[in-house]
């Protein structure tokens, strides 16, 4: 069979010959590879935090209240010989007698879990030594507002305290840590009430 005029032997044999197939493709563009990529990425990171929390919550949060009470005993200690009203005196005395019966049980808390002090991460530290509570005590104490100002910060210090009791019973994995947690806790409450209305009939 001879070409049709004008068309070359080569071009004539290509439009002739059987065409290959494509192949069927899957459809998927370069965005879209890169859009479940990054969607695969995130559900492994929120994986990841799911099972980081999961795994050291409650260790970290019973590191957090080990450090929370020595730096509220650190303030109660401080506030001592500079409170002068004598119910607040009455009040910070409470709470030092509290803090120590509550870190001895503590002690034997975290003797049994395995816990160690110790190994309290840097960043958790830092933050339960509150730095800013212990300037603002101070800038008190110089303008002559101690009181007022020991007992706004320690009823909030208090609070947040009872707060972590509550986080930690919810988390507790024994009878032992779930009695332990509810006695501090309605032992606190009282001298937390106390020190807020204190603070609410000073303001």
């Amino acid at each position: 069979m001879n070409p049709p005029d004008g068309q070359t032997p080569l071009d004539y044999l290509n439009q002739i010959a059987p065409q290959t197939p494509k192949r069927a493709g899957f459809g998927l563009n370069l965005k879209t590879v890169l859009l479940i990529g990054g969607i695969l990425i995130v559900l492994v990171v929120i994986l990841a935090v799911v099972v980081s929390s999961t795994s050291n919550g409650p260790q970290t949060n019973w590191q957090r209240l080990a450090a929370r009470l020595n730096t509220t005993e650190t303030i109660s200690n401080t506030a001592n010989t500079n409170i002068k009203n004598s119910q607040l005196r009455s009040l910070n005395s409470e709470l030092k007698i509290y803090i120590t019966n509550t870190e001895r049980d503590l002690g034997t808390r975290l003797t049994a879990l395995n816990i160690k002090t110790s190994d309290t991460p840097e960043q958790l530290a830092l933050e339960e030594a509150n730095t800013p509570m212990f300037e603002r005590l101070e800038v008190g104490r110089l303008n002559a507002k101690y009181d007022s100002t020991y007992a706004r910060e320690m009823a909030f210090q208090l609070g947040t305290i009872l707060a972590l009791y509550q986080l930690m019973f919810n988390e507790a994995r024994t009878e032992a840590d779930k009695a332990f947690i509810s006695a501090a806790y309605e032992n606190l409450k009282p001298t937390q009430e106390g020190i807020a209305n204190f603070s609410a009939s000073n303001e």
